[in-house]
Order: C-alpha cells, then sequence, then structure tokens
C-alpha cells in the first residue's frame, strides 16, 4: 500500500544469525591458517639454517683438520730435508779436508788425522724416503663426496614426504562426510595387501587384493613385519589425507581395521581393537561389533556382505558403514590419529 501511495519501501531478507556465525569462524580459520603458515615458514627456516650452520662447521672442521695434518706432514718432510742437507755440507767439508790431506808430505800427521776424517755420522737411511706417486689428501674429497650424495639422496627421498605434507593442508575440517556412495567413491583408495605381514594361514590373490584364510600354511619366509599370533594383514600403503574403500566378505567372521604401523606383530595384545593402536570392526553373521583399546561397542544396523571404510585422517574421523542398496552408518570415531 505505501508503495502504491508514492512513498518508498525497501524489504530486506531476514538475517541469518546462523551465516554471521560462519562469516566469524572463517574469519577465525584465515588469522589460524596465516599463524600457521607464519610460524611454520620461521620453524623450517630455523631448522634449515642449523643444518647449513652444521654444514658449514663440518667444512671448516675438515679444512682446520687438512691444513693441520698439512703442517705436520710439510714439516716432516722438511726436517728431512735439512738433515739431508746438513750430511751433504758435511761430507763436502770432510772431502775437501780429506783431499787436502792427501797431499800432506808427512805421513806421521796423515796416519794422526785420517781416523776423525774418515768416520762420518751415521748417514740418513735412503730407503726411509720413499718417493713414490702419492694421492696426498684427494681421498679425503672422495669421502666428502660420499657425504654429499648420501645427503642428496636423503632430501631428494624426504622432499616428496615434504612436499605432500604440504599439498596435504586442508584446513575446511569441518566439512561434513558425503551422504551418498558417489560422494565417498570421489576418496576412494586402492588397498593392496602386504605379504610381507600376512599371518602364514593367510592366502593371498588377485594382486594382493584378496585374502583367504587356510587349513595349513603357506610358504612366506619369515619377516619381522609378519603376524604371527593372529590372522591378520596389513595393507601396503599407509592412509592419509581423506580416504574411502570396501570391504567384501564371506565365511563366519572378519575383522575390518584401520591400524597404525608399530602395532605388535606377536602375542595376543596384536589382535586389531584389542589395543589403542588400531580400530576394528567385527563383522559377523548375527552382528557388529566395534573394538578399540579392548573396549568394545555393540553396533546395529543391516547385515550386508560388503563394508566400506572412511577415514578423514587430519580431522580424526573413522566411519564405518554397511553398503548395500543404501549406506548405513555403523560406527563413526572422533579422535586424533598420531601416526
Amino acid at each position: 500500500e505505501a508503495e502504491r501511495a508514492g512513498g518508498e519501501s525497501t524489504k530486506h531478507p531476514a538475517e541469518n544469525p546462523g551465516q554471521r556465525e560462519d562469516v566469524k569462524l572463517l574469519q577465525q580459520e584465515v588469522e589460524a591458517i596465516n599463524q600457521s603458515a607464519d610460524q611454520t615458514v620461521e620453524h623450517s627456516e630455523k631448522i634449515f639454517t642449523e643444518l647449513i650452520h652444521l654444514i658449514q662447521k663440518r667444512s671448516s672442521d675438515v679444512k682446520q683438520q687438512i691444513r693441520s695434518q698439512q703442517e705436520t706432514e710439510v714439516s716432516r718432510v722438511k726436517e728431512l730435508e735439512e738433515k739431508l742437507e746438513q750430511e751433504i755440507t758435511e761430507l763436502k767439508r770432510k772431502d775437501a779436508e780429506l783431499k787436502q790431506l792427501s797431499h800432506t808430505e808427512d805421513h806421521i800427521q796423515f796416519l794422526h788425522n785420517y781416523p776423525s776424517l774418515s768416520a762420518l755420522s751415521e748417514s740418513t737411511d735412503s730407503s726411509s724416503i720413499n718417493i713414490r706417486p702419492l694421492s696426498y689428501f684427494e681421498d679425503v674429497t672422495a669421502a666428502v663426496s660420499e657425504v654429499r650424495d648420501k645427503l642428496q639422496d636423503i632430501l631428494r627421498e624426504e622432499w616428496t614426504n615434504i612436499s605432500l605434507t604440504v599439498t596435504e593442508v586442508d584446513v575446511l575440517l569441518s566439512q561434513p562426510e558425503p551422504k551418498t556412495r558417489e560422494g565417498f567413491l570421489k576418496y576412494s583408495r586402492e588397498i593392496t595387501l602386504d605379504p610381507n605381514t600376512a599371518h602364514k594361514q593367510l592366502l593371498l590373490s588377485e594382486g594382493n587384493r584378496k585374502v583367504t584364510l587356510m587349513n595349513k600354511q603357506q610358504s612366506y619366509s619369515d619377516h619381522p613385519d609378519r603376524f604371527t599370533f593372529w590372522f591378520q594383514v596389513l595393507s601396503r600403503e599407509s592412509l592419509t589425507g581423506r580416504c574411502y574403500w570396501e570391504v567384501e566378505w564371506r565365511g563366519k567372521q572378519v575383522y575390518v581395521a584401520v591400524t597404525y604401523k608399530n602395532i605388535n606383530r606377536a602375542g595376543s595384545e596384536s589382535k586389531f581393537g584389542h589395543n589403542d593402536k588400531s580400530w576394528s570392526l567385527d563383522c559377523n553373521n548375527n552382528s557388529y561389533t566395534f573394538r578399540h583399546n579392548n573396549i568394545q561397542t555393540r553396533v546395529s544396523g543391516p547385515r550386508s556382505s560388503r563394508v566400506g571404510v572412511y577415514l578423514d585422517h587430519r580431522a580424526g574421523i573413522l566411519s564405518f558403514y554397511s553398503v548395500s542398496e543404501t549406506m548405513t552408518l555403523l560406527h563413526r570415531v572422533q579422535t586424533t590419529f598420531t601416526q
């Protein structure tokens, strides 16, 4: 009515307090990102500077050691040279005196002086002077080059790890888990099994993507990573960032788990879910049970021969799903992963 009467009216959409709160949170996030980046740059520069100083110190030490050894060796050679020069001078002097003596007419005088002139002081053994082509300090260069090559190898290997860690920074940790299987499959990871970890009664097949419990032991070699007590096997890949995979199973019972690499391989405490290093969903035909640190939680949900596992490593989220026509959340863990 006001508009019709020639007045003006402006309609404002109602302000959503939730959106205002979100803006605040995002501003805080920007501050946190900047602060974390600045601190990390400062810390990494400090670490690299320490490394540079350490290398410079080692360079200085090697230089000092070479110069000291150089001085010692040159002094030794010069000392030997001076000794030989003195001996040569003495020989020349005696040679001149003997020549002079040979011209004397007085035989008695000759016999009296000859013994003292003919008695030479002990000469330096010439065999102790071994002049030959030597590699004086060249071996040091080879040793230092070897250190350089090893350091370059280490930096090359570790650089991949550092670079990946930087690119994995994902600040929007509050992103919700996907709602559909298609959403989860965006994070899908292909998992292969590690034969060096497999219990000797487990048979791996289909490119190490299938595991079967057998009645008799397989011909695996001994390996420190091998499980020796429980019928267990680990993936070859380590898991980081966001990842999703599915496990199809059949039989009486299967444990689907995530674990830290340093889980025990022997003894009853090495069982998935029975220690603080692993999180396990025990699937059998009648029920699901979740276990971590030997604490079990009964889980309800539809039976399915397929289990989906979603891991958001940095956000500390681990979720298990029953996968059939639809996906049903069985159990969700919120924690802090330290490995």
